[in-house]
């Protein structure tokens, strides 16, 4: 589980044993715990964190999103999708 952020007292981690699911990140503080996903970025599932914490959580995610998802596609050997041509 490698660990590639910290702030405001969360920890943000990959699981190594998820690599075929989307890209997501697990965000952890003691026992409480929420998983984000990055493309779009959504709520996965909570549990333990109070709103507030949860509405923190969003803004570090979005503010880390583009390095979060080079980050995962590092760790998991995967490419970017490519982005709809637009119209």
């Amino acid at each position: 589980m490698p660990t590639i952020h910290r702030e405001g007292g969360f920890a943000f981690s990959f699981f190594s044993d998820e690599p075929g699911q989307p890209p997501h990140i697990h965000i952890i503080r003691g026992n409480d715990g929420v998983k984000i996903w990055l493309d779009p970025i959504a709520l996965a599932r909570a549990r333990g964190f109070k709103d507030n914490d949860i509405a923190a959580i969003f803004r570090i995610v979005r503010a880390n999103a583009p390095a979060f998802l080079d980050r995962w596609h590092g760790f998991f050997g995967t490419t970017h999708p490519e982005p709809a041509p637009r119209r």
